[in-house]
């Protein structure tokens, strides 16, 4: 099977990490808690691993910064987009064969053309072609990596002939500019967030409730995703307005709706749309200075260790929301799963309250008095490189 453009990014990102530390694939694994084997199947791209804190703990281990991390997390989630994607062959795609095999040498106006094919029609244009033009074949649609040439220039025969455009294409062409005049005077006349003349702001403000702006989720990148950001931000929401819906969008737009009480959908519905334009609510949380003292003052047994595995986790972001293969989130500060939440009798909105957080995971700490549910950041911790 041939690895995704993404899968093979992605292993890329993780040789530049291994590369870097100078280690090999044994020591790093016994430092992040996975096996070496695995390393080395997620650097090859051979396979892409199901849970990210594996990709994680990894990364710390190799010394990766906070905006690597963020990178490499994007990197993975797209390639595990595609993890199911079937694998395109050259026998499936045609226009992976070579350019040879599509082009047709043009020879000279004195040579003869070859006759076409029984079953290979011509363009609409060469029914009422002259004498000594050529004849031009139609084709099939052209392939995804099929490289339209912008002008063809054909063999000089004497004096230049002016194209000719059969009548009924003419009209068809006067009505087409007709219908675009229409739509720019219309797009003149309302533009989005304006509203018609007198009318009082309302739900026709937003680009999200425009015909374009029907589905806006994750891989997407346009003005629908930069609108979304642009309310996220509006909310307290803490993420670049750059127009590309990636993981970082992802987790801003599922803590919202989780705050907003609409189903965490990972897409932008009509509920989240009448949230978001509506403003009432806020996505604003504690900093991480005040989560890490907080931690500090529950976790008195092992203070530095618990702020360290917070970090490793959520990078002391409250909000943090981090999806799972298998369809299940983890929440908050110490990455709570749905699982957890269910023992604790707890819910995500709750898990989003850094002192319901921090207090739970002591809660699982005391159960054996070590991390062991946070197994990649303890690995990590424990194994680390000392400095």
């Amino acid at each position: 099977m041939v690895a995704s453009p993404h899968a093979e990014k992605f292993a890329a990102y993780l040789r530049m990490l291994k590369d870097r530390s100078g280690r090999g694939y044994d020591r790093l694994g016994k430092e992040a808690g996975v096996s070496g084997s695995s390393l080395h199947r997620y650097c090859s791209g051979l396979s892409v691993p199901a849970d990210y804190r594996a990709v994680h703990a990894f990364a710390k281990v190799c010394g990766a910064g906070a905006e690597e991390l963020r990178e490499l997390h994007r990197l993975w989630a797209l390639a595990d987009t595609d993890r199911d994607a079937p694998a395109v062959t050259a026998k499936d795609n045609p226009a992976q064969a070579p350019a040879s095999a599509q082009t047709q040498t043009q020879t000279p106006a004195s040579a003869s053309a070859p006759a076409p094919a029984p079953d290979e029609p011509l363009m609409p244009a060469q029914a009422n072609r002259g004498p000594d033009e050529p004849v031009v074949h139609a084709r099939a649609s052209p392939g995804p990596d099929d490289v339209t040439p912008s002008e063809i220039t054909p063999v000089e025969t004497g004096t230049p002939r002016r194209p000719r455009v059969p009548e009924k294409w003419s009209s068809r062409l006067v009505v087409l500019a007709a219908a675009v005049t229409v739509v720019l005077v219309a797009g003149f006349v309302w533009m989005p967030g304006s509203g018609p003349l007198g009318a009082s702001p309302g739900e026709g403000d937003s680009l999200l409730y425009s015909s374009a702006c029907k589905s806006v989720s994750m891989g997407q990148h346009d003005e629908c995703v930069r609108e979304l950001q642009k309310l996220l931000v509006r909310a307290k929401g803490r993420l670049a307005v750059d127009g590309d819906f990636g993981p970082e969008t992802l987790r801003q737009l599922t803590a919202f709706q989780v705050l907003a009480g609409v189903p965490a959908s990972s897409a932008v519905d009509e509920a989240t749309k009448d949230e978001l334009v509506a403003q009432k609510v806020s996505m604003s949380t504690w900093s991480q200075a005040r989560v890490a003292n907080r931690i500090r003052e529950v976790f008195v047994e092992d203070p530095d260790a618990a702020v360290a595995i917070a970090r490793c986790a959520s990078f002391l972001d409250p909000l943090w929301v981090l999806p799972n293969t298998n369809g299940s989130r983890n929440w908050g500060v110490f990455q709570i799963s749905d699982a957890r939440l269910r023992e604790l009798d707890g819910t995500p909105l709750r898990a989003f309250d850094p002192e319901w957080n921090i207090k739970a995971a002591h809660r699982l700490w005391s159960a054996r008095h070590d991390f062991h549910d946070w197994p990649s950041c303890e690995a990590a911790l424990k194994d680390g490189p000392k400095s």
